[in-house]
């Protein structure tokens, strides 16, 4: 079984007397330590169909299904614990909680999901990012860290719960090359190492060859001939 099985998903937007089309029947299969680079250009798509992935947003139409839950008619509260419980997310702005320390940002995870941040959380947020490369910033605040640093805090914050899955946006947009490859070759030996199925969005072709597959979507669309490769 697929981690994500998404089938014919479509999400319509409607403005006055107009229905935009955002996505457009998308169908998309994603297994078990997977990695899927999603490229196209700004406006195609890719958040969109990120958002639905990860029960952001609903679908107008199709089927969605994670780790064999069908979150297609799942309303916010179910989408809430679905999430929190089934899903990682990295995303382009990082979004760390400025005053608390790389510590307390993976610790946050385990608050949220109604846990006492014991020693049990403790010594998993220590472990992951000691795994990340940085067991000697957990005490540091978000703005005594660089960028590639907060990055690294955010994949840990999106792996803290285990996921089945975990989604990306454009994770290195922010990126100089350099840190953008070291993030890239960081989140593939995460993800194989896990055995978790990951969606990278991004609009940058040189990051498509850390994946195993590579879909592009315009206009809404997914390319019916993805590029297939072998990822280095």
């Amino acid at each position: 079984m697929s981690v994500l099985d998404m089938r014919d998903v479509r999400k319509v937007y409607r403005t006055g007397d107009v229905d935009v089309v955002a996505l457009a029947h998308a169908t998309l299969q994603v297994e078990h330590g997977e990695i899927v680079a999603l490229l196209g250009p700004s406006g195609s798509g890719k958040t969109t169909l990120l958002s639905i992935a990860g029960g952001l947003l609903a679908a107008t139409e199709g089927t969605v299904v994670v780790g064999g839950q069908d979150i297609s008619g799942y309303d916010a509260k179910q989408l809430t614990q679905f999430r929190r419980d089934n899903v990682g997310f990295v995303f382009q702005s990082v979004n760390l909680v400025p005053f608390l320390t790389a510590e307390e940002n993976l610790l946050v995870v385990d608050e949220l999901g109604g846990g006492k941040g014991g020693k049990a959380a403790k010594n998993r947020a220590s472990q992951l990012l000691d795994e990340l490369g940085l067991g000697s910033r957990l005490g540091n605040l978000p703005g005594q860290l660089s960028g590639g640093e907060r990055q690294r805090v955010a994949i840990g914050r999106a792996l803290f719960n285990n996921p089945k899955l975990v989604l990306f946006d454009e994770p290195t947009s922010a990126l100089d090359s350099k840190i953008g490859a070291q993030v890239m070759e960081l989140i593939r030996t995460e993800m194989k190492s896990r055995d978790t199925a990951a969606v990278i969005v991004t609009h940058d072709t040189r990051m498509t060859e850390y994946a195993d597959r590579t879909v592009r979507i315009i206009d809404g669309r997914l390319d019916a001939e993805s590029v297939e490769q072998a990822a280095s």
